[in-house]
């Protein structure tokens, strides 16, 4: 579907953020005006009505609002965004960022820009990309104990421990190493510009179908990243020799904890999140402005060849 008939259908609208300072409140406040004088049916994240009585507006939970709109605006940073996403992500409704963070890499508005560049998403004037999550699940003997998605990435490591964790990695039922480290980052194309970077993985452009394997801090030289298909299998088997449990974080936001013998099953998760961006949207210009760049200098002057 084109952006201009996706948009036809933005009728209801969906507002979650995280209200951790003044300048937040500001640009709900702003964008429930803008949505008021669109004339467009909204729903208030129950958190945010909560300390914002003022305005007149449904509240519901996140889950409610994501099987009834049509569309989500986040106003925050891109925690904030990571963890709406997850909240939503099996109703596959579009999802758009206005930055009140730091970074911006998921929520690339600026508050400056609100007004415009909403009224331009709701003309049609509009970016989409297909962003796809991970699923991991742990399996405590043969049976599904706990499970959940993440954005980002899904870390293995050994929690509050300093001790090294021992795991087996097997991908499509196919032994690939044994290894002793702090643990395993597996990052998707989002997550490349998160802890994976950090770690010193690879970035990957969003529109890829690859995940990311980062070892953090391996005992042997010989462990490297490794990319492999987005729609591998893969199963992480905790070795008995760990004296504590390890732990797993989602997006550093959601913690599940393993015992020995557990297995950490990782797939792609079976929704896809419909990310919007400003017309004009360029990955590499956001890597350039985030991640420190350097920059073509135009009309520059040649120092002289000594």
């Amino acid at each position: 579907m084109s952006a201009k008939n996706l948009a036809k259908h933005f009728q209801r609208i969906g507002i979650f953020g995280r209200l951790d300072s003044k300048s937040v409140e500001n640009s709900i406040t702003k964008l429930m005006h803008l949505l008021l004088e669109l004339e467009k049916e909204c729903h208030l994240e129950q958190s945010i009505a909560d300390v914002l009585p003022t305005i007149n507006c449904i509240s519901a939970s996140r889950s409610a609002i994501g099987e009834w709109a049509d569309l989500i605006i986040v106003v925050g940073g891109d925690g904030t965004f990571l963890s709406a996403a997850r909240d939503v992500a099996q109703f596959e409704v579009p999802m758009l960022g206005v930055n009140r963070g730091r970074l911006g890499f998921l929520t690339d508005i600026m508050p400056s820009q609100m007004e415009r560049q909403v009224r331009e998403v709701f003309n049609g004037e509009f970016v989409i990309e297909n962003r796809f999550l991970l699923l991991a699940k742990i399996i405590r003997d043969g049976h599904v104990v706990a499970q959940s998605c993440a954005l980002n990435d899904v870390v293995l490591h050994p929690g509050v421990s300093v001790r090294m964790i021992e795991f087996d990695l097997e991908i499509d039922n196919q032994f690939v190493y044994n290894q002793r480290s702090d643990g395993l980052i597996v990052s998707t194309p989002t997550g490349s510009t998160a802890y994976a970077l950090s770690a010193g993985g690879p970035l990957m452009h969003p529109n890829m179908n690859a995940l990311i394997l980062v070892p953090m801090f391996p005992h042997s030289l010989n462990n490297r990243p490794l990319v492999v298909g987005s729609e591998s299998n893969l199963c992480i088997k905790v070795d008995h020799y760990n004296d504590l449990p390890p732990h797993v974080s989602l997006d550093a936001q959601t913690h599940l904890t393993m015992e020995q013998g557990d297995e950490l099953h990782i797939v792609k998760y079976p929704q896809t999140l419909k990310l919007l961006h400003p017309k004009g949207h360029n990955y590499y210009d956001i890597c350039r402005n985030k991640l420190g760049w350097s920059r073509k200098v135009e009309n520059e002057e040649q120092e002289p060849d000594l």
